[in-house]
């Protein structure tokens, strides 16, 4: 059934509300980007309009999650696709590598700012500044063994935004994760590397809204409370 079938009863309950919204963005990581080892076509052109919405979410204090793979040397954690290439040597995405670290610009923290690989491995989010975290996820779908739906329900989310790397694997995997749970969902579409119109298509048969980066920084503007983070952060 088409999104706008979904409407015809006057309740619109797909319609994105950013007074509630966070920003989950999903491994944009220096070893998806071009010339990488594990390179994503498209990924590094999207970098700016990703790290634009994150500056504008956290601004509005509102959450913001970054989703992110760590894939341990011995293949034990690694999806079966990709396990023989890691336990031959492959180095992609290795805990503590380089290669594994957010894209520059994706936070707002000095050059010296490093993922906590032994942390985000056990399960634990680390913290990146007020309201926004990193997270890591065993598998494709950012749902999947992760704090990331308590997480949200504890900062009162309604909406998500997703962007980052790959949309027919993580984010795919994610963004259906998402709508299952009954979260409203937004698609920045031009700040997401290997969406395709087949998967507009998709997306929009399940509800999702697709936007430009540029649409969402406007509609979050006007419509964002701050969120008292501590006091939140004093119930986790």
């Amino acid at each position: 059934m088409a999104g706008a079938a979904l409407t015809s009863l006057g309740v619109d309950y797909l319609a994105p509300d950013f007074s509630s919204a966070a920003l989950v963005t999903i491994d944009t990581q220096v070893d998806t980007l071009d010339d990488q080892p594990l390179a994503v076509p498209g990924t590094s052109a999207v970098v700016p309009r990703i790290a634009a919405l994150a500056a504008v979410f956290r601004d509005a204090g509102r959450p913001i999650v970054h989703i992110v793979r760590l894939y341990r040397r011995d293949g034990s954690n690694v999806d079966l696709c990709r396990r023989s290439a890691v336990q031959a040597g492959a180095r992609i995405l290795a805990p503590g590598s380089s290669g594994s670290q957010l894209a520059p610009g994706i936070v707002e923290r000095p050059a010296s700012f490093a993922l906590r690989a032994g942390q985000l491995l056990a399960g634990r989010p680390q913290e990146v500044g007020p309201g926004e975290v990193v997270m890591y996820k065993p598998r494709w779908g950012a749902f999947y063994e992760t704090p990331l739906e308590d997480h949200l329900r504890l900062h009162g989310v309604s909406t998500i935004v997703f962007c980052g790397c790959n949309f027919p694997n993580c984010p795919r995997t994610s963004i259906y994760e998402a709508s299952e749970r009954d979260f409203r969902v937004v698609l920045a579409q031009d700040a997401i590397s290997g969406l395709y119109e087949k998967g507009r298509e998709e997306l929009g048969n399940i509800g999702v809204r697709l936007m430009a980066a540029a649409e969402v920084v406007d509609a979050l503007a006007p419509a964002t409370p701050v969120i008292d983070h501590a006091r939140v952060a004093a119930r986790e």
